[in-house]
């Protein structure tokens, strides 16, 4: 059994609300101390693992339990801590509609594989935040890549680990799909 020092229920929560409450949380511990934050949203693997490397604090590791998932996180010390930053290239999701009329950007969405599928805007690819890392050379670097979650959270992660990576041309759509306005399709289930 992993000792932990608070126990945060985050289950029924949606991206963001796991990593803000995870976030308000950790302000409340001591440098070392640790974290169990149980959340329901599968997303929340690859959030947390994602706020944690940007904010300095460590991401332990996760298990899951009757489709719980316990996130283990330890709170930086001063000396590994980091200023959290946001990606600065953004767009609106109206800039990203104006640019879907005139040009071919690839849409990037890295929601669960379910939320894509049921509503998505049309010709997005899909690679959760999660693969991402894994799935960057299935993107064509040379290209602009707009990325696209439901708020905007995954894909400001997302957007900071691909220009981490060398691509030169990567836009953070801000709203996400949560106030997405144009076209959407759904995936045909299998």
């Amino acid at each position: 059994m992993i000792h932990t020092d608070k126990l945060l229920d985050a289950k029924g929560l949606a991206c963001p609300m796991p990593i803000v409450r995870t976030k308000k949380a950790m302000n409340e511990l001591a440098p070392g101390q640790v974290i169990e934050v149980q959340a329901t949203d599968k997303g929340s693997l690859a959030d947390l693992k994602a706020w944690a490397k940007s904010s300095g604090n460590q991401y332990l590791g996760s298990t899951e339990e009757d489709g719980v998932l316990k996130h283990y996180l330890r709170r930086a010390d001063s000396e590994e801590e980091k200023e959290e930053t946001q990606f600065p290239h953004t767009v609106t999701n109206a800039e990203l509609q104006e640019q879907l009329d005139r040009e071919d950007p690839i849409v990037l969405d890295v929601r669960e594989p379910a939320e894509f599928a049921f509503g998505h805007i049309p010709g997005a690819v899909s690679i959760p935040l999660g693969e991402l890392e894994a799935r960057t050379g299935e993107l064509a670097s040379e290209k602009e890549i707009i990325i696209i979650c439901r708020t905007g959270s995954r894909s400001d992660f997302a957007a900071k680990q691909l220009a981490e990576k060398g691509f030169p041309n990567v836009k953070n759509a801000v709203q996400g799909m949560s106030e997405w306005e144009g076209t959407t399709e759904q995936s045909k289930m299998e």
